[in-house]
């Protein structure tokens, strides 16, 4: 008997759980914070908290300067250049379902390079189940938010949010799986930090206005998303396919949706929730055996 089994079977379901509440954090602290200076401050605390850990706890760290290099570019297309285009889309004005739909494009992108980057087969029922998953995550932004046609250019952050994750996945996929959690979760965070420094330096100013409401949604964000969820998503590139992986990131604004109405009282119109029954169908298209 394997006892570990039923534990790893929860990892999809737990990780779409707490990647769907990063919304929700975003949505209690951005008021208070410019996006960036958000994001710096957030790797910083995940810097220091995951070193603290790593060092008590004697971690390994890679041998080889080429897995260092290539941990590092994967942390920053999944966290400086995901979460990055992200939050500016949210803190500009782009509605956060049209946000969600234009990064649930990623299991079809993963997909379509997944073939020859990382010589997975992608079968016809995992296509099918693709097209219904992204079907149906339309029908439930449309349903809640509406299609608003004069958003333009604020549309290409999360264009770029979209691309960084993509490629994110499929990069750590094929260059630097297994690396420890812990001394990884530094080397990903430190090119991160760096990264949306120079982009503040550049292009903005640092600006956090220090209140409970922020403090809490920093506090969830290291330590529920950063470390939490972070280090779900590190162990499910590991054991599986880059398809299935990311068919995940269908059901994450579902999920979201489900937890706005709870915690904000939001409510979802019959075309949405029947948009969420088909996500969810196309996903387990995806991923049963």
């Amino acid at each position: 008997m394997k006892p570990k089994l039923p534990l790893k079977r929860i990892y999809p379901f737990l990780f779409v759980f707490l990647w769907s509440t990063g919304f929700i954090g975003a949505r209690f602290g951005l008021p208070f914070s410019e996006p960036l200076s958000f994001l710096l401050t957030r790797y910083l605390c995940v810097i220091a908290l995951m070193m603290v850990i790593a060092v008590l706890s004697s971690a390994p760290w890679p041998k080889e300067p080429s897995q260092w290099w290539h941990i590092g570019v994967s942390g920053v297309l999944i966290h400086a250049t995901y979460l990055g285009g992200v939050f500016l889309s949210i803190k500009h004005g782009l509605p956060a379902g049209i946000t969600a739909l234009v990064v649930g494009m990623q299991p079809l992108l993963t997909a379509i390079s997944a073939g020859w980057l990382l010589g997975e087969q992608v079968s016809l029922r995992q296509w099918t189940g693709l097209a219904l998953g992204f079907t149906g995550l339309a029908l439930v932004v449309s349903g809640k938010f509406g299609i608003d046609t004069g958003l333009g250019p604020m549309l290409v952050p999360a264009l770029v949010a979209l691309l960084g994750i993509t490629a994110g996945t499929l990069y750590q996929k094929r260059f630097c799986t297994g690396f420890d959690l812990r001394t990884g979760s530094v080397i990903q965070f430190i090119p991160s930090a760096i990264v949306t420094a120079a982009a503040i330096a550049l292009f903005t100013e640092f600006q956090i206005t220090w209140t409970g409401q922020f403090v809490f949604a920093l506090g969830w964000l290291v330590f529920v998303l950063s470390i939490g969820a972070i280090s779900l998503l590190n162990l499910l590139i590991h054991s599986g396919s880059a398809v299935n992986v990311a068919s995940l990131f269908y059901l994450t604004p579902l999920s979201t949706a489900l937890i706005a109405w709870v915690i904000f009282g939001e409510t979802l119109p019959p075309v949405s929730l029947a948009g969420m029954v088909l996500a969810v169908g196309g996903v387990y298209q995806v991923v049963r055996r």
